[in-house]
């Protein structure tokens, strides 16, 4: 699938307000890891040992990944960019493949990591990119109103 022609490049305050209708699914998301976790242990689950916690952290980590990696590399749209008219696509406007949209997903863990940095680099960025479009070599594009 190629992007529309009328496609441009998504600004930051779009990028937020994906980011934050992302939150929901997300958070049905690490329930799920919570459940998978008490799972695992046999109910015996202590988020108060560092084993724990790592449990924990890890089925949410691999979940929240499986959505966005699965969302970007199976349409180009998480649940949040669907309701902005946003679309990941690769340099040529196509489908983002999986190796590439797991690079994008690390890649924006740092961008959150440096305090947002990397989401801000849209604002200074001539082609509206952020670090993680850049590293991957995608561009999250709005299409015009139908």
């Amino acid at each position: 699938m190629n992007a529309p022609a009328s496609a441009t490049p998504a600004n930051l305050r779009l990028r937020l307000a994906a980011a934050a209708y992302d939150l929901l699914p997300l958070i049905g998301l690490w329930f799920v890891a919570v459940v998978l976790a008490l799972a695992v242990t046999g109910g015996a689950l202590d988020t108060r040992t560092l084993a724990g916690k790592l449990l924990v952290q890890a089925f949410a980590f691999a979940l929240s990944a499986a959505y966005f990696v699965g969302s970007w590399s199976r349409g180009g749209q998480t649940i949040g960019m669907r309701a902005w008219r946003l679309r990941v696509v690769d340099q040529e406007g196509g489908t983002v493949s999986w190796p590439r949209a797991l690079l994008r997903f690390l890649v924006a863990l740092v961008s959150l990591a440096a305090l947002g940095a990397g989401f801000g680099w849209v604002l200074l960025d001539v082609q509206g990119r952020a670090w993680h479009d850049i590293a991957a070599r995608t561009r999250l594009l709005r299409a015009a109103k139908p």
